[in-house]
């Protein structure tokens, strides 16, 4: 019997949003505007608190007196920015997460929780726009004891040229890995993938506006060189529930085109991170820092009940219980890959996978029993199933074998990983 946890880490993406700049296409036939939510930008005195700052947020505009015009949607939105949708959906989830881990497994204590938590996000902003909400719905008025601290809360962000969660430590060797057989590589297998794709390509560019790709070898076309940017426009504007585009005849984008280029972009990511060959030795060195990073805290707690064990007595209680990780859908991807999941999709917004690990607490169990520390390992909400024979359903998986299967990839504290990388 586990009657609770005694990890937990989430490693979610942001949710719905607009598109990314580069995916817009040149000329946008409707404005997309973001009124009704704001993008917060703001500094403070801290330790010790001084003055009192304002709270603003960036207001779009373009002056009239301004000669140049911009691509791709006109209006009020930041590109990318979470939209107000997005903005609930991370404040409901937080709000979920609290029902569960506090009042469904009493994991979450009810007195100063935060205590135990930690939150972290990338170097990119949405990520930040994203976990303001989520903590915001795990503290709702709506879920007491619980009410959002008064005071500012801390986020976690590693430097931009070393962090592990994006990721954005250098690691030319995953980089060169991933351009023998992906995006802009010359790849016989990509390249036969993009030419039967090619009739779709030149459907979606009458309409976008986006120059055609001519040449079946060219592989410097950023919108030609992958379904990528196609499926970050399209996407975007179906999660904000806006309608496909069109171009100035009235020539529209039809559902069975979108459809197609979603998946399109399913093919891609299994084959990038999961049918490749090389996808497990291009995840393992381009995210092995973080992996690393998420087995140290469950190695402590295997040593700390184990120490327990031998004394007899003692309860397990690590200082930080939860650890929330924003990332992105490269980053869920990578961890994917190194799982080596059983099922590779391209992770939608908003999707997570969950670290849970457990320990037995009934008093009557003693020796090794008592010492036994389990994972859970959830993904979009089940059991996540591995193709590796050691792992299968990572459902109370010994912690044990799932440290050993890590370490095997990236080393302790990530030590073969700079090797990987080929920065030694």
């Amino acid at each position: 019997m586990f009657t609770t946890c005694d990890g937990e880490s989430h490693l979610l993406p942001r949710n719905s949003r607009t598109p990314y700049a580069s995916n817009t296409f040149p000329v946008e036939n409707y404005p997309w505007y973001c009124s009704d939510s704001g993008v917060f930008h703001q500094g403070a005195p801290l330790n010790p608190a001084g003055n009192a700052s304002a709270h603003t947020y960036w207001s779009v505009y373009t002056d009239p007196s301004n000669p140049f015009s911009h691509t791709g949607f006109n209006g009020n939105c930041q590109f990318p920015q979470i939209t107000r949708g997005g903005l609930y959906d991370s404040w409901q989830h937080g709000r979920d997460l609290w029902d569960v881990y506090h009042y469904l497994l009493s994991f979450l204590p009810s007195i100063d929780p935060l205590s135990v938590m930690e939150f972290r996000v990338t170097n990119n902003v949405i990520t930040s726009h994203v976990a303001s909400m989520l903590i915001a719905g795990m503290f709702s008025s709506e879920n007491p004891p619980q009410t959002l601290p008064k005071g500012p809360l801390p986020i976690k962000v590693q430097p931009p040229s070393i962090d592990s969660l994006e990721p954005r430590y250098p690691c030319p060797a995953s980089a060169a890995l991933l351009s023998l057989y992906g995006p802009g590589s010359n790849a016989s297998s990509w390249l036969a993938h993009l030419a039967a794709s090619r009739p779709l390509f030149a459907a979606l560019d009458s309409i976008s506006g986006v120059p055609s790709d001519d040449a079946a070898s060219n592989t410097d076309d950023e919108w030609h060189r992958s379904w990528d940017h196609y499926f970050d426009n399209l996407s975007a504007r179906l999660c904000d529930a806006k309608r496909l585009p069109c171009d100035k005849k009235g020539k529209c984008v039809t559902d069975s085109q979108a459809a197609a280029v979603f998946r399109l972009g399913q093919h891609e990511y299994s084959r990038l991170w999961r049918a490749a060959p090389e996808s497990l030795p291009a995840a393992a060195a381009g995210y092995g820092v973080w992996v690393a990073e998420l087995a140290a805290p469950i190695r402590d707690i295997v040593a700390a009940t184990a120490a327990a064990a031998n004394r007899r007595g003692g309860e397990v209680k690590p200082r930080v219980r939860y650890r929330h990780n924003v990332a992105h859908d490269g980053s869920v991807a990578r961890l994917l890959a190194l799982l080596q999941v059983d099922v590779m999709v391209w992770p939608g917004m908003g999707a997570e996978v969950v670290f849970e690990v457990y320990t037995n607490r009934r008093k009557e169990v003693s020796g090794a029993a008592a010492a036994a520390v389990y994972v859970r390992v959830l993904w979009g909400g089940r059991v996540l199933r591995s193709s590796h024979p050691d792992l299968g359903a990572l459902d109370m998986l010994d912690a044990r074998v799932l440290l050993a299967y890590l370490d095997g990839l990236v080393g302790r504290g990530a030590s073969k990983v700079p090797g990987m990388c080929g920065l030694q």
